[in-house]
């Protein structure tokens, strides 16, 4: 299966193989103020599973609350930001999951930096909550 995600005025595309290895909704400051909304949702591919297929991006590279620098890529002529590269996962890409327009995609299968959440804001129970990111078992060997 491919999904195409788009920027709103259709200049910037980004094409995604398969399923999202996750899909992962964030409450941070942050990421409300780039969204404009309470929260981001990101559907996260394996980096070979996505490749832009039409347009020109601008980038902008923050740190994030985790500590780790995240590059988001967006349309210079409409905003939309897109898709953004995650260095706490450099194997994976975000991509915005509304640039879909797919009222069908994969629902979140967790909440993360829940502590920052509006507290009206009532999420399906079926989505993990986490105060910040998870944390993550080291590998065993």
């Amino acid at each position: 299966m491919e999904r195409l995600a788009t920027c709103h005025c259709g200049q910037l595309r980004l094409a995604c193989l398969g399923e999202p290895a996750k899909v992962s909704l964030c409450h941070c400051f942050d990421c409300q103020r780039r969204t404009g909304s309470l929260f981001s949702v990101a559907a996260f591919f394996a980096r070979s599973q996505t490749r832009l297929i039409a347009g020109t991006a601008q980038s902008y590279t923050r740190p994030s609350a985790s500590g780790f620098a995240v590059s988001f890529h967006f349309c210079p002529e409409c905003g939309s930001s897109l898709w953004w590269e995650p260095e706490r996962m450099p194997h994976l890409i975000g991509v915005a999951a509304g640039a879909f327009a797919d009222p069908g995609f994969p629902m979140p299968e967790q909440a993360v930096w829940s502590d920052d959440a509006h507290p009206w804001l009532a999420l399906p129970a079926e989505i993990a909550a986490h105060a910040r990111n998870p944390v993550k078992a080291a590998p065993s060997d």
